[in-house]
């Protein structure tokens, strides 16, 4: 593994708990892969190049991390990109889950307000995969998921290494517990792991 990248959960940012957390470990534990969190566009067509444009500059088995909307996004780029990703509560039908945000937003990590639009919405919609390549991705979830329905991911992702956390939220506090697994997933290990 030379590097991670690590794609944020919508109106998010580099320094969420979870982004935080898994710089930290691999600082401690794996000091010699590369780490990047970009702060992604709030607008997903935007947001996209941004990613596409950095992984396709780093070596092939660069490991994507997502979480939430960054998880909808690390599936279509590890797809499109052939790279394998870990995915944290990943939106399924982010087109459908965001319209209720469809006025301006105010992203307070960034100091930044945007409006997602009908374009913003179709651009989602276009990343849609329909049938993901179980052995390209490990997902994440928890069982007690306030924001998505974990069971979605579970039947969209069936056949992929699946971890399902009892009782943990979309925050996943439990995320954590992962991180020393992560290598193994990235090289096709066939430990369990968490």
């Amino acid at each position: 593994m030379t590097a991670y990248v690590y794609l944020h959960g919508f109106n998010s940012g580099p320094q969420s708990l979870k982004a935080r957390e898994t710089r930290s470990w691999l600082e401690l534990h794996a000091p010699s892969v590369d780490w990047y969190c970009p702060q992604l566009s709030p607008h997903p067509e935007e947001a996209i190049q941004q990613a596409r444009q950095l992984i396709e500059s780093l070596p092939a088995d660069t490991l994507l991390i997502g979480s939430s909307l960054g998880g909808y996004y690390a599936c279509w780029l590890a797809h499109t990109l052939d790279r394998k990703a870990v995915l944290i509560n990943p939106a399924m039908l982010p087109h459908m889950d965001l319209k209720q945000f469809a006025a301006e937003l105010h992203n307070s990590r960034t100091d930044e307000t945007s409006t997602l639009t009908r374009k913003d919405l179709d651009a989602l919609m276009a990343l849609h995969i329909e049938q993901p390549d179980p052995a390209r991705y490990w997902v994440i979830l928890g069982s007690r998921d306030e924001v998505l329905d974990w069971r979605a991911a579970a039947r969209y992702f069936l056949g992929s290494r699946q971890t399902v956390f009892n009782g943990d939220n979309h925050r996943l506090a439990r995320w954590p517990e992962c991180l020393p697994h992560l290598a193994d997933f990235a090289a096709g290990s066939s430990s369990s792991g968490a």
